[in-house]
């Protein structure tokens, strides 16, 4: 029998269109233009996974409002270095997209971007402590200068009118606010980087496409054996560099590529929920994203929030997310993923995650079982004054926990982005979910210096990195001055305080 297969070279494949291999692709394609990439998706549109607004909280994740990037410790005290480690990252994703928006690269700003003022909301003397000690840690450092704390019933009446309808005067609250907050549409931000990209020379999008194979060769590059899923056409792409950027779906992939570096990793996925409004007067009452504290024992993800969102131009409340338990590591996946991911290396950490994490499947379990009631009862924390018949239950995106091999060859289930790159640099993998997309540009600069060591040390690519990223090669979080500048820039460009 003849054999069909289609045979194509590149320098670089990325796998899964989502804002990390369109982040990737572009940062690329701007350090070096006759660089030949390929794109495989298996859907047949770019962002419908993570990317895709309704499957995120669409928080530029700043760490302005999100309480799980500072946690407690047992002295009482706080530490602040992953919040502004996270702040500092999403000034870098300012700058870039600005650079993008400059050169006509993507459209309008107001596509993706909007000014929407980050808040932290608690209840009881405890947790009012807690916002207290964190606001001090945080405020002292420059990136959080502009953050201002309240317990004044007033005050908080004036930040956030609809979470303080038929609120007592004598109850204990308190909140941070940041007036220079955004919500991000991830999924329209994807799809315009996408647009662009596919214009130019070199760079393929394939949609419908699934990997089925990858293999390392003995000369260092790669075999990718891939299926057309609308015609059943087989292909195989040749390339020098792969990265999966695929959500929940690149862990079964990086089990695929077989190299050590993977070993020991597992995945445990979480589903979601949202309470989505449907009454346009209520939407109209609230302009702000407000976190709350997790339960015990919550994934990051499932921190609740009620959130001013704009998709599509259209103003939408969203209040959740519900967590919830599927074996699929996608959307749009199986229910084998979960089943099929467990192999002899990652069996005893992912045993040891789940024996040490009884918390989580405790509350996963509660989150499944609950009843719209339920559902109402949590949200009224939030809107005391919330009637069921304005809101309406929406799916919200699937995240996989990374679960990887501790010190002491147990697991150890982590909560945030984590990419894994092999030692000769030719495969990177991105694994985990929050904070995710706002952080997507650190991400792939730091992926890029990892595995083209040393193209980033040539005076061309540096001068490229400095034009698309000024602060590029300097923190910014103790240089008040710089930041100021980079702020005052990238909000004018991008039309945002």
């Amino acid at each position: 029998m003849p054999d069909n297969t289609i045979r194509s070279n590149s320098e670089v494949v990325l796998i899964g269109a989502g804002i990390m291999s369109a982040t990737l692709g572009l940062i690329l394609k701007e350090l070096q233009p006759d660089i030949k990439i390929e794109i495989y998706e298996r859907l047949d549109v770019a962002a419908a996974e993570s990317s895709d607004a309704w499957n995120n909280a669409g928080t530029g994740h700043s760490a302005f409002c999100e309480l799980n990037y500072t946690p407690e410790k047992e002295d009482g005290s706080i530490d602040p270095k992953k919040a502004i480690s996270i702040a500092e990252s999403f000034e870098i994703s300012r700058q870039f997209w600005s650079y993008l928006v400059q050169q006509n690269k993507v459209p309008s700003p107001e596509n993706f971007i909007k000014s929407v003022p980050h808040m932290s909301f608690v209840w009881g003397e405890k947790n009012v402590e807690y916002l207290k000690t964190r606001f001090e840690a945080l405020q002292s450092n420059p990136i959080f200068s502009e953050m201002t704390f309240s317990t004044d019933f007033n005050q908080l009446k004036e930040w956030m009118p609809l979470v303080m309808e038929g609120r007592e005067e004598g109850e204990k609250l308190a909140a941070t606010h940041m007036e220079i907050g955004t919500d991000v549409n991830f999924g329209a931000l994807t799809r315009s980087m996408f647009n662009y990209l596919e214009k130019l020379d070199g760079v393929t999008l394939y949609f419908n496409h699934e990997v089925k194979k990858l293999r390392q060769r003995e000369d260092k590059s790669w075999r990718i054996k891939i299926t057309d899923l609308a015609t059943g056409q087989k292909r195989k792409a040749y390339t020098q560099f792969v990265f999966i950027g695929a959500g929940g779906g690149s862990l079964p992939l990086l089990e695929k590529a077989d190299v050590p570096e993977g070993n020991g990793y597992g995945g445990f996925p979480v589903s979601g929920q949202w309470l989505k409004c449907t009454n346009p007067e209520v939407i109209a009452k609230h302009q702000a994203k407000v976190y709350g504290k997790a339960s015990v024992g919550a994934p990051p993800m499932s921190v609740p929030h009620i959130d001013t969102r704009v998709i599509d131009g259209e103003k939408a409340l969203l209040f959740g997310p519900f967590a919830g338990f599927s074996t699929r590591f996608l959307k749009n996946g199986s229910y084998l993923d979960l089943p099929l991911s467990i192999k002899a290396n990652n069996l005893i950490p992912m045993l040891s995650a789940g024996f040490h994490n009884i918390p989580l499947t405790k509350y996963l379990i509660e989150q499944v079982r609950q009843s719209p009631k339920d559902r109402m009862k949590a949200l009224r924390e939030y809107l005391p004054s919330a009637r069921s018949k304005d809101w309406k239950l929406e799916k919200a995106g699937q995240r996989v926990q990374v679960i990887k091999k501790g010190e002491n060859g147990g697991g150890v289930l982590e909560f945030g982005t984590e990419v894994i790159t092999t030692h000769d640099g030719t495969l990177a993998v991105l694994l985990g979910a929050s904070p995710g997309a706002s952080t997507a540009v650190a991400i792939m600069v730091d992926l890029i210096s990892r595995c083209f060591t040393n193209q980033i040390k040539t005076p061309e690519w540096e001068a490229k990195m400095k034009t698309m990223i000024p602060s590029y090669g300097k923190t910014l979080n103790d240089k008040p001055e710089l930041l100021a500048e980079m702020r005052k820039h990238t909000a004018e460009v991008l039309k945002i305080k």
